[in-house]
């Protein structure tokens, strides 16, 4: 059967044609030589059938990828390790904040913001010069939830809101310029055209084409923790609870694998796997 014929099933449920060609992308984003994609494409097209879903597709060519190069196995799991930041959404909202520290902004997370009418939580206050960029985060834990209009809607009224008394006030130095939202899955069409409209920046999963979150975070090789194939469930919640969001402040802090009484080799398997991975 020609592989571009067979229909699978994506996570929300909508049946489409296989596309070699993404395949081939989500595996090239990783760094891996030809030869490997070649190799893991061609068993990933044998096992097809119709009806697979596109989960069982990830699974396979991640274990291919992981048998080859465990820190580009990490690289290729970038999207389902952001939804394993959750369930809450803080770490998402620090790991957006981090994002934004090693772009040049002074962050604040978490802040309570006084807006004209009523206070405000906002997820993360970021500066940088003398402009001012209040962010809301729009966590999903499962795929196939995108967001929609409603929450650009919501964000630019809190937005609005909190402006109109930030730049009214003459203690601020910082001028409020612009709000944000960003999530870890897509806008819809209607999201994009509203938010686009009334001025905030939006940042989702692939959106805006190539400074999307993927390649945001590409990049600058700031990987969340959870995208590390050696370090189990509960390794990885120790460290989300101990604030250490991102592979590289666990390269800084690494005594807290000894709190987790991880043994020496292990240890120096885990840090070798997130160094090559960060490019540290």
């Amino acid at each position: 059967m020609d592989n571009k014929s067979i229909n699978i099933i994506k996570s929300s449920g909508e049946t489409v044609k296989f596309s070699l060609e993404k395949l081939q992308n989500s595996l090239k984003r990783t760094g891996a030589e030809k030869a490997i994609v070649d190799t893991i494409i061609a068993t990933v097209v044998e096992e097809l059938y119709p009806g697979i879903t596109t989960k069982e597709i990830y699974n396979r060519a991640f274990a291919l990828l992981k048998k080859k190069e465990r820190y580009l196995a990490s690289k290729y799991k970038l999207k389902k390790a952001i939804y394993e930041l959750g369930p809450t959404g803080f770490p998402f909202e620090r790991f957006v904040g981090a994002i934004l520290k090693y772009s040049g902004y002074n962050i604040q997370v978490n802040q309570i913001v006084l807006g004209k009418c009523v206070k405000h939580e906002i997820d993360v206050i970021a500066t940088k010069n003398s402009d001012t960029t209040i962010i809301e985060c729009k966590f999903h834990g499962e795929q196939g939830l995108n967001c929609n209009v409603k929450v650009p809607l919501y964000i630019n009224s809190r937005y609005l809101d909190v402006k109109e008394k930030w730049n009214g006030n003459s203690k601020n130095s910082n001028k409020l310029t612009q709000g944000w939202v960003v999530t870890n899955t897509r806008f819809t069409e209607d999201a994009l055209i509203y938010g686009n409209c009334v001025g905030l920046y939006l940042l989702s999963w692939d959106y805006p084409k190539n400074n999307g979150l993927k390649d945001r975070i590409d990049r600058l090789g700031l990987y969340p923790i959870t995208v590390s194939t050696l370090l189990n469930n509960r390794e990885k919640q120790f460290l989300l609870s101990r604030d250490i969001v991102l592979c590289r402040e666990l390269i800084g802090d690494d005594f807290y694998l000894d709190h987790l009484g991880v043994s020496d080799v292990r240890k120096q398997r885990i840090l070798k796997e997130i160094t090559q991975l960060c490019n540290y």
